[in-house]
């Protein structure tokens, strides 16, 4: 690769790590061909877009980025490395934790969610258990909802004791 294309590629990843806000970096080393395809498969079901790349290279797209803080995510960038991008922020570390049921890869490398950097694959766990946005929505909405229907609740049951006092004062009267 001459340094014209190595430029363009450098390009590319920092118009990929501008325009998105989940970015997880995972080793895919010891997969064979046959597991790396089911990888790519469960990747592409999954809507994550996933690809190898150079270690060097990744590591100049992130020094060019000066919108987001990758924090010490050049300092892992050993051995193989492979970018994976979602627009779901937990959708990634649920793949992988998905995959190393039945295989010891992918390991994670670190991840950059919505503003937040995570290093080591030990940080797997904590990204399953994030939320994603329309989940979030969800929470919200639910919550919001639950004041409503415990005031038209109360409502309800208000008018039935209302209309059985109303019905029981009247018939004293009589």
């Amino acid at each position: 690769m001459n340094k014209i294309e190595k430029d363009q590629v450098i390009d590319n990843l920092v118009t990929v790590l501008q325009s998105n806000d989940n970015i997880y970096l995972a080793d895919i080393a010891e997969l064979n061909a046959e597991l790396t395809s089911d990888l790519r498969r469960a990747c592409f079901k999954n809507k994550i877009e996933m690809r190898v790349i150079k270690n060097t290279l990744l590591a100049k797209a992130i020094e060019k980025v000066s919108d987001k803080d990758f924090g010490d995510i050049p300092s892992i960038l050993k051995g193989n490395t492979s970018l994976m991008i979602s627009e779901v922020s937990n959708a990634p570390a649920k793949l992988i934790k998905e995959f190393r049921k039945k295989n010891d890869r992918p390991i994670l490398k670190a991840a950059y969610v919505a503003e937040s950097v995570f290093i080591g694959d030990e940080s797997l766990d904590v990204l399953v258990s994030l939320k994603s946005k329309e989940e979030l929505v969800g929470d919200i909405i639910m919550l919001l909802q639950s004041p409503m229907s415990k005031v038209m609740s109360q409502l309800e049951s208000g008018k039935s004791t209302l209309a059985g006092l109303i019905k029981t004062l009247s018939e004293k009267e009589s």
